[in-house]
């Protein structure tokens, strides 16, 4: 027994809505935490997108499960409420450092002192933000992947002070939510998926940006050359566009210019990905 009962999730986007659900689903209590209401009504739409999706993909999820789900997940726009009796916060903000410590900094403050916090970075680091969290040893990094229902890992990793006990708790959470747990041993950004997919996907736009190739071409070649089910440019729309953006733009200076090149010519335009309805493709039958 992990001692997790409440969780509340931080952030409310394509991939904080989907921890939180599978949370939910798994028979937690669970709790999110948006900046406004009206992102938070953009969060029940994408719940009941999630049961949906659920019902037609997941099997026992027929019957009411996935649905009822929906109505056991407590939405709320004040900090403190969300996460006044969590036992694990799981933060899910912009891939920002200074973002990410400054949430931190106020959850130090507000949280129970029972509370475990766990960030979902992708690529940074989570000893570049254990000292803004006020207790470092009961901190983590637990990254899930997209589409968490089919592609079921996640993926635990401490720093030098994470107290193991409270690392072992949060692979045993991972564990009774359906996931594979993944524990990282060493820190290392990226953790092991990021360091692989990262510089496949910022390859593939190195190629666009620079003209060598459109991106439904890059596709083609993945996908015929080695049998894969998706191209790059496929896996950035599910993703969405925001948080590869947001890598790029930390990046060195070539990796900042392929970010300009896809704010100026998709995020600029509102072609976030799946999420908005274009991306690369266009949504709900890309061609």
């Amino acid at each position: 027994m992990t001692g997790i009962k409440k969780v509340t999730v931080l952030g409310t986007g394509v991939l904080g809505s989907q921890i939180a659900f599978q949370t939910a689903y798994s028979g937690f209590d669970v709790s999110v935490y948006d900046i406004s209401p009206d992102i938070l009504d953009q969060a029940r739409k994408r719940f009941a997108e999630l049961a949906a999706i659920y019902e037609k993909e997941v099997p026992g999820a027929t019957g009411g499960k996935a649905a009822q789900t929906v109505g056991r997940i407590a939405l709320y726009s004040d900090l403190a409420e969300a996460v006044a009796d969590a036992d694990l916060v799981i933060e899910a903000a912009p891939e920002v450092l200074k973002i990410k410590r400054e949430i931190y900094e106020k959850l130090g403050q507000i949280a129970p002192a029972k509370t475990i916090f766990a960030t979902n970075s992708s690529t940074l680091l989570p000893s570049e933000i254990k000292d803004f969290t006020g207790r470092p040893g009961r901190f983590v990094a637990l990254h899930f992947a997209n589409s968490i229902w089919k592609f079921n890992t996640a993926e635990v990793m401490g720093t030098a002070d994470t107290d193991p006990a409270i690392f072992d708790a949060v692979v045993g959470f991972a564990s009774d939510i359906g996931m594979v747990p993944i524990p990282i041993r060493k820190e290392k950004a990226g953790y092991v998926l990021n360091s692989l997919l990262v510089p496949f996907l910022n390859a593939a736009a190195d190629l666009a940006a620079g003209g060598y190739a459109e991106p439904e071409d890059v596709d083609k070649v993945w996908r015929i050359a080695t049998g894969a089910p998706m191209g790059p440019f496929q896996i950035y729309d599910i993703i969405g566009l925001n948080t590869p953006y947001n890598i790029l733009s930390n990046g060195d200076a070539h990796a900042q210019k392929i970010a300009a090149w896809m704010k100026e010519n998709y995020i600029d335009k509102g072609k976030l990905g799946v999420s908005t309805g274009a991306g690369f493709y266009t949504y709900p039958k890309p061609d």
